[in-house]
């Protein structure tokens, strides 16, 4: 089996990526895209900031055919989750998430004061291309 690192040269360029501004998304929260394949490269990940204004919740959706990590930076986080958006679960700053392929979820600010903050990882180097609005 060949090893996928030994594809890439060794003398290949290390990308830095520091976003100045927001992009809009289908899930309507402020997201500032760092590695993406548009912005780095990237043939299998992406990862970016993104912030839940307070009180604030993104558009029910789900990510087809790609799994999601997400470390909550800051705040706490209310995500309806499932069939009907039935289940909840609420995280705070420390915690790690997992978010299988094609789970339906809307994450909500449960500050009114104080924007959240969250890393989310995805194995899917188009941020948004695979996203899908879910209606409950």
């Amino acid at each position: 089996m060949a090893d996928s690192a030994a594809s890439t040269p060794a003398d290949a360029e290390i990308i830095t990526v520091r976003p100045q501004h927001d992009t809009a998304t289908l899930q309507k929260l402020p997201y500032f895209v760092g590695i993406s394949g548009a912005t780095a490269g990237s043939q299998g990940i992406s990862m970016n900031l993104v912030i839940i204004p307070p009180g604030a919740s993104a558009e029910p959706h789900f990510h087809r055919d790609y799994e999601t990590a997400i470390y909550i930076l800051k705040g706490r986080v209310k995500t309806a989750y499932g069939e009907g958006l039935k289940k909840t679960i609420v995280n705070e700053a420390g915690d790690f998430l997992y978010i299988p392929p094609g789970v339906p979820h809307q994450p909500t600010n449960l500050s009114a004061t104080e924007p959240a903050q969250a890393l989310v990882a995805r194995n899917d180097p188009n941020e948004q291309e695979n996203v899908v609005l879910y209606s409950a």
